[in-house]
């Protein structure tokens, strides 16, 4: 059995039943894989490159890796949030980024990028290219430096939603209104989370983008 790590935000994570039906995309991963891999989610709700060490985040996701594992690592949504303190500069956003790399390659383990997914955020009829900052540009720009995979989730999922109605698109994320569930009885237009639907499309997206960088996950 091989195992693939998450590391990430809350686009990724495993979500607790008072956030439902809100669903991280690493939820669903599994069922886009060989039975001979194993998904190990360490994504958290919040957290950014930052946070996710120094909440010992980091060390517990290298503590379970073997050699021959893969470590995907995507963040940017927290990350962007520069006045908060889980915020980073984009040095510091690729600085920790080459810490997670360096991580697993020393345990044998492959990492591999993955840009944010995108969010909702429209210009005119279009989706916001900024939508995740510059963060999207600077994990790419690090993984050229580094002769690092990494998978452009941002374009993938842009290009997803651009081809779909602003309705259709908000189908995938956690839109609902008053009354319809007990855990938002007011409703909520979150234009950043995943509803279940959203995070299997995702899933696939990113099982895809794997398939695609000929791994031999799917020999």
């Amino acid at each position: 059995m091989t195992n693939i790590i998450i590391a990430g935000d809350s686009t990724a994570a495993n979500k607790f039943n008072l956030a439902r039906p809100e669903t991280g995309w690493g939820e669903k991963l599994t069922g886009f894989l060989p039975s001979t891999y194993k998904v190990i989610n360490f994504a958290k709700n919040g957290a950014s490159t930052k946070s996710f060490i120094a909440e010992g985040l980091l060390d517990k996701a290298i503590a379970t890796i073997d050699k021959g594992d893969y470590f995907l690592i995507q963040f940017g949504h927290n990350d962007q949030k520069v006045h908060d303190v889980r915020g980073t500069s984009l040095k510091d956003y690729q600085e920790n980024l080459a810490r997670y790399c360096q991580a697993a390659q020393e345990k044998g383990a492959r990492p591999i990028l993955l840009t944010s997914i995108t969010r909702l955020y429209y210009k005119g009829n279009r989706l916001d290219p900024k939508a995740v900052g510059d963060y999207p540009t600077a994990m790419q720009a690090f993984a050229q430096q580094s002769d690092i995979l990494c998978l452009d989730i941002f374009t993938a999922t842009q290009t997803h939603f651009n081809k779909l109605s602003e309705t259709e698109a908000q189908s995938h994320f956690l839109h609902l209104p008053a009354g319809i569930h007990p855990n938002y009885p007011k409703g909520i237009n979150d234009n950043t989370h995943l509803n279940d639907h959203g995070a299997t499309v995702i899933a696939q997206i990113i099982a895809d983008a794997l398939k695609q960088a000929d791994l031999d996950i799917f020999e």
